[in-house]
């Protein structure tokens, strides 16, 4: 039943429909906030057990339980058509403040003509649910706005999981319909000028501070609109984020990454979904010096540079008529009219890795992108096939032998067992020998076990071999000291993280 028709229930005395709308299976425990990482033991400081998200500071809770009650939902549907019908023409996004002073006016109104009464609080949190309709995503801003919760997956209007410390929890938040959903999702979708109806049911876009959406819905999701946001932080990490707090590689691995990012070595990110790549991508950018020009082609643009000489493409679908689609390929063509110094390139999916890889080798060191590949051997058979997508017929020992002149180092990052990300593998391409491309490991993660809190631990370590390119990174200035490269002997069971 849509939210129209609970109201003109409401209106005509009609029996409310009985039982709350379900969402989902119950769920005794979900983990609170993010996990708090000490520099002495793998074991979270403190994990809250509230099923319900705590709501953001300064903002009231959003309805809780699934359903919002009968009189707060046609209170809702009355101010927000009495809002539009008034002040249509005069309702600024841009302008928050002044579109919840004419929501308040319109709810003082509503409530002396009704004769109804409700808290404070309620009525702060009936003004704002209305405002989030109007203005923002309507119930997915209570969850935007948790600095805890890292993605938002909403599998149907009535069932939304959230993940927080790495570990998925269903939300007791859920849309009030169909319709409000799919409203929610053509406002996403508008923003960065896509769209998505039924001849064209899948589409990726962005959020205004940078966050990853993606968007299905029917025919091709079967239980209504799907959607799904990978939040990003608005607190910038960097390399002591990624070595202290969160342990995802030791002191000695970044020094090493440093210094051949800053040596101007190509470098490729390898892992599988949800692993962590773009934000370590956005890490070994920040060793790139900011005299250097930088371009970045992605398909939704999200990496986020700190440096100034940066210019930011990003990919376009076709129109309605099926034209004007920009794809990857043509951005990085016509990156190398632009004179840049490095490229980077968000994601390679198709034949955009032979544009990349061509790049590489004319005179763009230092470029780097990111592939789903479960590790560097996978990552490099992956990389050939995606040549072959580029439709060039070429022979496999061609585009292995450009494979292992372009890529210097393939950065291998997992998402292991509790949610948590590390780079498990830096491995040093070596070039060809018998027809394949060889490499050599430099640095890995050994995993022990597993914690009480169900989490993988182990350790980082070098694995003895002293990288080949030991004069190159000289030559660039870069010094390296050999003991970087020494084993790590295993540490005691509390220094594990």
């Amino acid at each position: 039943m849509g939210l129209l028709d609970r109201v003109k229930q409401n209106q005509t005395g009609a029996p409310p429909v009985s039982g709350p709308v379900s969402n989902g299976p119950a769920v005794a425990t979900a983990p609170g906030g993010a996990t708090s990482y000490s520099t002495t033991s793998a074991v979270p400081k403190a994990r809250a057990t509230d099923t319900v998200p705590p709501p953001a500071a300064g903002r009231p809770a959003a309805v809780v339980g699934g359903e919002a009650p009968p009189a707060f939902t046609a209170a809702k549907v009355q101010i927000h058509a009495k809002l539009i019908e008034r002040f249509a023409d005069q309702i600024d996004s841009s302008n928050k403040v002044g579109v919840r002073e004419k929501i308040v006016e319109l709810a003082d109104e509503y409530f002396r003509t009704t004769a109804m009464t409700m808290t404070k609080t309620d009525k702060e949190r009936l003004v704002d649910s209305v405002l989030d309709d109007v203005l923002g995503l309507g119930p997915l801003e209570a969850l935007l706005a948790d600095p805890n919760i890292t993605e938002i997956m909403a599998n149907h209007p009535k069932q939304i999981y959230v993940e927080k410390s790495g570990e998925p929890a269903l939300s007791a938040v859920t849309f009030e319909s169909e319709r409000q959903m799919r409203q929610v999702i053509d406002r996403i979708v508008s923003l960065v000028g896509r769209r998505v109806d039924e001849s064209t049911p899948i589409c990726d876009a962005r959020l205004k501070d940078g966050s990853r959406v993606n968007v299905v819905i029917p025919p091709i999701a079967l239980k209504g609109p799907c959607l799904t946001i990978r939040k990003f932080t608005k607190e910038k990490w960097g390399p002591t984020d990624i070595v202290n707090r969160f342990h995802s590689a030791s002191p000695e691995l970044m020094t090493f990454l440093r210094s051949c990012v800053r040596a101007r070595m190509n470098i490729l990110v390898s892992g599988g979904t949800g692993s962590g790549k773009t934000t370590l991508l956005n890490i070994l950018s920040s060793f790139i010096p900011e005299t250097e020009r930088l371009i970045t082609c992605e398909d939704a643009a999200e990496l986020q540079l700190q440096q100034p000489h940066w210019i930011q493409l990003e990919s376009r679908p076709p129109n309605v008529e099926g034209k004007g689609a920009v794809p990857i390929r043509e951005l990085v063509k016509s990156c190398l009219r632009m004179r840049p110094d490095r490229i980077i390139v968000g994601e390679c999916r198709g034949g955009e890795a032979l544009d990349m890889l061509q790049a590489m080798n004319t005179g763009h060191d230092g470029s780097m992108s990111t592939l789903h590949a479960n590790n560097p051997h996978e990552a490099l058979v992956r990389l050939e096939t995606l040549v072959l997508q580029a439709g060039q017929d070429l022979p496999s020992r061609a585009i292995r032998e450009t494979i292992g002149a372009a890529i210097h180092l393939i950065v291998q990052q997992s998402r292991l067992r509790g949610g948590i990300r590390r780079i498990v593998s830096v491995a040093e391409i070596t070039g060809m020998k018998d027809g394949d491309v060889q490499y050599q490991e430099i640095f890995k993660f050994n995993q022990l076990g597993v914690s009480a809190e169900g989490k993988a631990v182990g350790y980082h370590t070098a694995t003895g071999v002293i990288p080949m390119r030991m004069e190159h990174l000289k030559a660039e200035g870069e010094d390296v000291p050999e003991s970087l490269f020494r084993p790590t002997p295993q540490p005691p069971p509390d220094k594990l993280y």
